[in-house]
């Protein structure tokens, strides 16, 4: 098959098929999914993909060559931006997709209606997870509008600054998951002694006990075994309340939808994550919320996305980020090029810039409304972006914190993940994996690749399978009950 090229800028083209000498004008073998030079690139000279820079020519590289990590390096960002010069107007949907969630008390809409056991502190943990075990699949099917009662549980919550990012960062994502729509009822486990008080929470979220909130510490109960015991009696008594949730028809403009990437390939930004931008661009048409992450991953992209804000302060939020990524980064004695993975760089991607310029497509093409802190709740409606690490659990978690109630993962190497209590729908890149992982993967983005399927097909196909989803029918992810092990909060600081 002939190699894609994707701009006639461009100074490399994507293999499809592995290239043999003489396929394509190929002079040696390219790996499927990698780069091959179109013509000479002289040493020092920049090296286009999607029409932007992705690296420069470590030495000179010949036409028809491969074109990869031996050969290509990197260089740090050094951008002029430009802030709402790039804004194409959001014409409304003409008719109101509708969806059957969970209508909340302050009105917000969940997609799925479940319990969270929630931890301060690492060293309540086992109790967490031992309450919620309890809640075996026999005992929950007497309240069937009951989804699940998880346990979210950390590595953190003491041995840390009371104060600072690090502090704040895990306090926003306990209390963001505990006013997530898809939770209906919450109890808050703690040592009693550490860092993280759960009492200092509530005070500064202004959060109010009752029969759906609750809480409670191993050494004010008495020990492991107690703390355990009067766990199970509390979410029995929230059981009936919860059951007592129904869903009902909502618009799609309550929704709001996490779009996240892991495992990705050559063939991410060509196939997958259009698509799932094309379904951001069909959201926000209806009202609803598209929020894109990973900081480090929009790295050399972000000009991109500063092009599209709605004013110069929104822009200013996300290039302010990228600055603090790289002094966070340089402290740490990392390189903002440390990212792509072995994984991502086996699939065709070299360096962090091309890497964050297939990532970004994910956003789609309308205005950025709003750039938010990690885990920070999401207020605005339209595409928006919530700084994370890349690390995909991480990132993750935020989203789910800053209110997301769904989540969309592509991935071309193949990504087993799940997440709760927001459910996990994942796009493979490509026909390959999504026929070797088939009880993973939901939808088929390979078909773009083969003339199968267009962009806007595929990502009409991700937004419809959004609508079901939220309305209860099960991802992939779901069916095998994963989501429970993939909590984890983002560590920032010092452990002392």
């Amino acid at each position: 098959m002939k190699p894609v090229s994707l701009s006639e800028r461009d100074s490399v083209v994507t293999a499809l098929t592995p290239l043999a000498v003489g396929d394509y004008g190929a002079t040696q073998l390219i790996p499927r999914g990698h780069k091959m030079a179109v013509g000479d690139i002289a040493k020092g000279a920049p090296v286009y993909k999607y029409a932007q820079i992705i690296g420069y020519a470590a030495c000179d590289i010949a036409a028809g060559t491969h074109v990869h990590d031996h050969n290509l390096e990197f260089r740090a960002v050094d951008q002029a931006y430009a802030f709402g010069t790039n804004l194409t107007p959001v014409a409304p949907a003409a008719t109101q997709d509708m969806f059957m969630g969970y209508r909340r008390a302050n009105g917000r809409v969940g997609t799925r209606n479940t319990i969270a056991v929630l931890t301060s502190v690492n060293c309540s943990a086992t109790a967490a997870r031992m309450i919620a075990a309890h809640f075996t699949p026999d005992l929950l099917a007497r309240y069937p509008n009951v989804d699940g009662v998880t346990a979210f549980v950390h590595g953190t919550g003491c041995g840390m600054a009371g104060s600072g990012d690090g502090f704040e960062a895990l306090q926003r994502v306990m209390w963001g998951y505990a006013r997530n729509p898809n939770v209906a009822g919450v109890l808050m486990a703690g040592l009693g002694c550490e860092v993280n008080q759960i009492d200092w929470l509530i005070e500064a979220y202004g959060m109010k006990p009752g029969p759906l909130f609750q809480s409670m510490n191993i050494q004010d109960v008495g020990g492991l075994r107690k703390t355990v015991e009067l766990g199970i009696k509390k979410i029995e008594g929230m059981l009936p309340l919860v059951n007592e949730f129904e869903r009902s028809p909502c618009p799609a403009s309550e929704l709001m939808v996490a779009l996240q990437c892991g495992g990705s390939d050559a063939w991410s930004g060509v196939s997958a994550n259009p698509a799932l931008g094309h379904a951001c661009d069909l959201l926000v048409a209806q009202g609803g919320t598209g929020v894109l992450a990973e900081t480090p991953e929009i790295y050399g992209a972000e000009h991109l996305l500063t092009a599209r804000a709605v004013d110069q302060a929104t822009g200013e939020k996300l290039v302010a980020l990228i600055r603090w990524w790289e002094d966070y980064t340089l402290r740490n004695k990392g390189s903002m090029d440390n990212n792509p993975s072995p994984g991502n760089k086996k699939g065709g991607l070299t360096t962090i810039l091309e890497k964050s310029l297939g990532a970004a497509a994910k956003g789609g093409t309308t205005p950025l409304t709003g750039v938010y802190k990690y885990a920070e709740t999401v207020t605005a409606h339209g595409f928006t972006f919530m700084d994370s690490p890349g690390y995909d659990p991480a990132s993750v978690t935020g989203q789910i914190a800053s209110g997301c109630t769904l989540v969309c993962f592509t991935t071309g190497r193949g990504s087993a993940f799940g997440a709760k209590p927001s459910p996990s729908l994942k796009i493979a890149t490509n026909s390959d994996i999504y026929t070797r992982m088939p009880e993973d993967m939901d939808i088929d983005a390979g078909t773009i690749l083969t003339g199968k399927a267009s962009v806007q097909e595929v990502g009409r196909e991700i937004y419809d399978t959004w609508l079901r989803v939220a309305s209860g029918e099960l991802t992939k992810s779901e069916a095998q009950g994963l989501g429970d092990y993939e909590f984890v909060p983002w560590q920032i600081g010092a452990v002392m």
